[in-house]
């Protein structure tokens, strides 16, 4: 199948669970079933994907508490990607909407959220229109990295130690999601994400959700227009030569110096891969091919000027391509591929676009891939 940009369907209430929709788990001082306590912990836990375990915590609290809305806000981090929001709201027809959406600065709760990360203790309460809120920081050893926000016309007291475990799980839980998804050596994620990675940054595009690109970057400016995906395949030059020559020490210390200049190069909510060796791949947005050529050249060329220690002189190759909805994962990387072959092949320590590169002639369908192993 190809990547799809698809949204969250309205979801029935699931069949477990035997509170009655729209009615608190809890009320009063009565105290959840256990056996519902337990087979919610149990259904949420059973996800081993990010994405789909935030939709799960949000709907699953929505089912024991009974309420009208349930938001899972994560801070912008190096580990977690740009600022994100996750909301499931409980409909009419007994069913509950779940989606990511993009943070909205005129949001009055997105406000709310964001001070609610950097509470200590979970806080009940009401909102203007006299309904029970309960605001619930969720911290990972010892850094607040989110918040969770219940909306009911109940009141929530009842509730606010089990929801608080749910914060605490689901920090933990993520933590070793996160540690799955990670190469060990550079802290970026590995190629196992990959596929899920593009749908999210596809669905980001077709949103329009581009941000200047420029150095610092500057979160707060949007772009209202759509954007293109851009995938870039890069590859260290003469990279056998290094670890050959100095050993596999250096070799490693060159691989984590080229993983800190991306993230300093590239913007937070661009995608930053290690696909092993000495192969990375970046995801970013961009307006058109010249932003995507131009920040792709800037990194190469910090790389070119920096002094490596004991080494000296270290260069990249890369190889980019526009991503389309309806494209193949492993058709994209090839693509890619086969202009970072044309990069290292026509001299190494250049940038290379597919596109431009079969409209010059000099690149055919039987220009042999490179080194990608495709899936």
């Amino acid at each position: 199948m190809g990547v799809a940009v698809t949204t969250d369907p309205v979801r029935p209430l699931d069949e477990r669970a035997t509170v009655p929709a729209g009615k608190p788990a809890a009320d009063g001082h009565d105290e959840l079933p256990q056996y519902l306590l337990l087979d919610s912990v149990a259904q949420f836990t059973h996800h081993r994907d990010i994405d789909a375990l935030d939709h799960s915590l949000t709907l699953t609290l929505a089912e024991l508490a009974g309420a009208r809305r349930v938001s899972l806000y994560k801070r912008a981090s190096e580990h977690s990607g740009p600022e994100s929001l996750v909301r499931c709201d409980y409909g009419q027809d007994g069913g509950h909407a779940i989606a990511a959406v993009e943070p909205d600065e005129e949001d009055p709760l997105l406000q709310l959220l964001r001070q609610g990360v950097g509470q200590l203790t979970t806080r009940a309460t009401r909102g203007p229109d006299g309904d029970y809120r309960l605001l619930v920081p969720i911290h990972r050893d010892g850094a607040a990295i989110g918040a969770l926000l219940l909306e009911s016309a109940h009141p929530l007291d009842a509730l606010l130690l089990v929801v608080d475990g749910f914060a605490r799980i689901y920090a933990n839980y993520i933590g070793l999601i996160n540690e799955s998804e990670r190469d060990k050596l550079t802290g970026l994620y590995n190629r196992r994400t990959f596929e899920r990675q593009l749908q999210r940054q596809l669905g980001r595009a077709a949103r329009g959700l581009i941000g200047p690109r420029c150095l610092p970057p500057a979160p707060e400016a949007r772009l209202a227009r759509r954007g293109t995906l851009w995938l870039a395949l890069l590859d260290i030059d003469h990279f056998k030569r290094i670890n050959d020559t100095y050993g596999h020490l250096y070799g490693d210390e060159v691989i984590l110096l080229i993983a800190q200049k991306m993230r300093a190069c590239f913007r937070q909510d661009d995608v930053l891969f290690r696909f092993g060796g000495e192969e990375f791949v970046v995801l970013l947005l961009a307006a058109d091919e010249a932003a995507a050529h131009a920040a792709l050249e800037r990194f190469r060329t910090r790389v070119a000027s920096y002094v490596f220690p004991q080494i000296g002189c270290v260069t990249v190759s890369i190889g980019y391509v526009g991503v389309e909805p309806q494209d193949y994962p492993a058709t994209v990387l090839d693509r890619a591929d086969k202009a970072l072959y044309y990069a290292k092949n026509s001299g190494r320590n250049r940038v290379c676009h597919y596109r431009r590169l079969i409209a010059e002639g000099v690149l055919g369908d039987s220009v042999a891939a490179g080194s990608v192993d495709l899936f």
